[in-house]
Parts: structure tokens; C-alpha cells; sequence
């Protein structure tokens, strides 16, 4: 087992190598932002006002490259099961999932479907080099179904880390929001990886937290350095095949439903939103804005909502994101108290999807319990020209 004062540096370094990659970002942004920031100020999903580089998705990448140096330093008689090898067969295939993503950040030129089917070799890589797979549910006839069907199994392995990736790029909307929701994920894992002793997954969950933060410090609450598709298809792609390899480390210990309670929340925001678009006719890979985020950010934060300045609108905009925080350590809380048990892992994610369905509901039809509601205390605020100007109700 680790000392603390090695956790800590696990952490610690990461942070400020992420950190100083962002400021030299920001430092020489001048430089880049043509090919690096995102220019679309009129976008259906922009709420920003002027061009902000959205390659965050690097001092997360070069934090966790860090990781490896401190490997070869940490490592010594004893933990042999924590090897180099290991991490870097890690960073290897999560370079896939950064790599495509990174690649749409600068060009804007790759669809959806490339980078979902890079993210799919990716998750394959992390079968054959990592063996993370999804061979068991709990449910006796699907396990021995995938028991003798390996092919299945890698399927559906792929399809649930290219898939789970996806998501995060999904709710990656507003500044903290995806960056912050994964730092409660990647915490509650590693509490469950420590439990267990096993350093495989509780090292590199350290490191990605440091990367993150170094990050986030940069991201929240004003905005000056975008996560980016390459960010959020890395910090997907590896808390997805993070959890799913502790489970399968650790079958006695850990239930195969641990790892989709964990990630539920951006998950759950994907299948809803394809529901909900096939359900009102629209084409399922059109962006709009009728995500739970977006509607937070419409109905609930209403924090000078007609200011005209830059700071007091993306101040609001990063408003929204404790929100979905809050939704994300609902469901991180009872994984980490019940990871190894099915029946109330599985209780947890239906009432998470229950409760989901529910406030989205009570959004749209300006339903929303009023102490959500984040207003001044006089109701109104004053507009460009000085004018009050009313809020509507809930």
C-alpha cells in the first residue's frame, strides 16, 4: 500500500503539470486560437460571447503522461501488479479516444460516427492489452450466455466504453460541468480501488484527478480554456474502463452494475436525449438545446439574466454546473456504499433514472420546486439601458 505522502504526489504533480500546460495555452493563445478556439459564437449550444480555446483536453493528457514518471519511481519489490507496463498500455489506448477527439477540436471537420468508432477500437485496444471486459451481469442466464459467446462479450464491451465516452462529450456543455462531474466519479472509484488495495486502478483515478483539476482551475467558473472533444472522450473513455476493470479485478467484491451507476448521469443524458428527439421527430444527431443542462441553464439560473456583460453571462452560465454536480454525487454516494451489491446498485439506477425523468418533466412545464430556483432577492434585475426587467415564474 501506498503512503499518503505518495498519494498526495500523485496527485499534486499531475495538478501543477496540467496547470502549467493550461497557463502556457492561455499565455500564447494569440498564436493559436485561429485553429484551436471555438469561433462559433451563434452555435445552438453556445453560450459563450467571445473565442475560447477548447484543447483542455492536452493539460489533462500531459498530466497523466506524468503519472508514468512517477512510476518508475514509486515502483519497487512488492507491487509488481502496478507496472509500467500496465500504465502505459492504459495511456496507449486512451490516446486513441484523446487523439480523434483532439484532432475535431482543431480541424471541426470529424463527425459523431468517426470518433464513436475510433473510441470502439480504443475500447478493443483496452480488451486485448488491459483485459477489460464485460463477461458477467449478475444475472446468471446473460452470464453464461457471454461466457460462451466471447464475441458478444467484446461487442458489448466496446459498444458500452465507446458508448459511455460519448456521453461525456454529450454533457460536456457548460464550464465545469463535465471536468467536475468526472472529479466526483474518478473520487468515488478510487475510494473503492483504496478499499480494495488494488493500485492498478487507484493510481492512475489519482492521476487523472491532479490532471483534472490542474485543468478545472483554468475551466471554472470563467471559462478561459474549453475541455474540448479530446478531454471529454479521455476522461470518459478512462473512467469507463477504470470501473469496469476493478470489477472485473475484484468479482467478489465488486458487482458488474457498479461501474453503470457511477457514470449514470451522463449516460442516462444520452439515452433521454435520443429518446426524446426520435419522440418529437427530430434527426438523433442534431444538436438542440433541450438537454437537462441547457434547461437549468434557461429556467433555473436566473442570475442577471438580461446583463449584457461578458462577465456576468459566463458567470452565469457556470451557475448550471453544481446543479448537475449535485445529480452526479446522488448517484457516486450509494456506488461507493453498495458497490458490491446488485440488488441495490441496481434499485439506485432505476431511482436515478426515475428522479431524472422527473425533474426534466417538472422544467418543462415550469413545474420546477422553487427552492431550485437561483434569483435575486427582488425578482427583476436591470438591463442594458437600465430598464427592470421581470423574471417569469417557475
Amino acid at each position: 500500500m501506498l503512503s499518503a505522502a505518495w498519494i498526495i504526489a500523485y496527485i499534486l504533480f499531475p495538478f501543477l503539470g496540467a496547470a502549467a500546460i493550461a497557463s502556457l495555452i492561455l499565455r500564447y493563445k494569440h498564436l493559436h486560437v485561429s485553429t484551436t478556439a471555438d469561433c462559433d459564437l451563434g452555435g445552438i449550444q453556445k453560450f459563450h460571447n467571445v473565442p475560447v480555446p477548447r484543447i483542455g483536453g492536452i493539460p489533462i493528457a500531459f498530466g497523466f503522461l506524468l503519472g508514468q514518471l512517477l512510476l518508475a519511481v514509486t515502483v519497487r519489490p512488492g507491487m509488481e501488479f502496478i507496472t509500467q507496463n500496465n500504465y502505459q498500455s492504459l495511456v496507449w489506448a486512451g490516446a486513441l479516444a484523446f487523439g480523434v477527439g483532439l484532432l475535431e477540436d482543431v480541424t471541426k471537420k470529424i463527425g459523431p460516427l468517426p470518433r464513436l468508432l475510433v473510441t470502439f477500437v480504443a475500447a478493443g485496444c483496452a480488451w486485448l492489452w488491459l483485459d477489460v471486459k464485460i463477461d458477467r451481469m449478475a444475472i446468471p442466464v446473460i452470464d453464461h450466455f457471454l461466457a460462451i459467446h466471447p464475441l458478444v462479450a467484446l461487442l458489448l464491451t466496446v459498444f458500452v466504453i465507446g458508448g459511455v465516452s460519448h456521453a461525456f462529450n454529450i454533457v460536456d456543455g457548460y464550464n465545469g460541468l463535465a471536468s467536475g462531474s468526472s472529479l466526483i466519479m474518478l473520487s468515488a472509484l478510487s475510494i473503492v480501488a483504496f478499499s480494495l488495495n488494488d493500485l492498478t486502478v487507484a493510481i492512475p483515478c489519482c492521476v487523472l484527478i491532479g490532471s483534472i483539476a490542474g485543468f478545472l482551475v483554468f475551466n471554472f467558473p470563467y471559462g478561459k480554456l474549453f475541455l474540448g472533444d479530446g478531454g471529454a472522450y479521455l476522461i470518459g473513455f478512462m473512467i469507463s474502463v477504470l470501473s469496469i476493470r476493478l470489477s472485473n479485478q475484484h468479482p467478489e467484491s465488486v458487482s458488474p452494475w457498479f461501474p453503470m451507476l457511477l457514470v449514470i448521469y451522463p449516460v442516462f443524458e444520452t439515452v433521454f436525449s435520443i429518446y426524446r428527439r426520435k419522440l418529437q421527430g427530430r434527426a438523433v444527431g442534431l444538436p438542440d438545446r433541450g438537454h437537462l443542462h441547457q434547461l437549468i441553464f434557461l429556467r433555473l439560473v436566473r442570475w442577471k439574466t438580461a446583463s449584457k456583460q461578458n462577465h456576468d453571462r459566463v458567470f452565469r452560465n457556470s451557475l448550471t454546473s453544481p446543479y448537475l454536480w449535485g445529480l452526479t454525487t446522488i448517484a457516486a454516494i450509494p456506488a461507493v456504499l453498495f458497490h458490491d451489491s446488485t440488488f441495490w446498485l441496481s434499485l439506485f439506477i432505476i431511482g436515478f433514472m426515475c428522479a431524472y425523468t422527473w425533474l426534466y418533466r417538472r422544467i418543462v412545464h415550469f413545474r420546477t420546486p422553487r427552492c431550485m430556483i437561483l434569483s435575486i432577492p427582488d425578482h427583476c434585475i436591470k438591463g442594458a439601458k437600465g430598464n427592470s426587467v421581470p423574471l417569469p415564474d417557475a
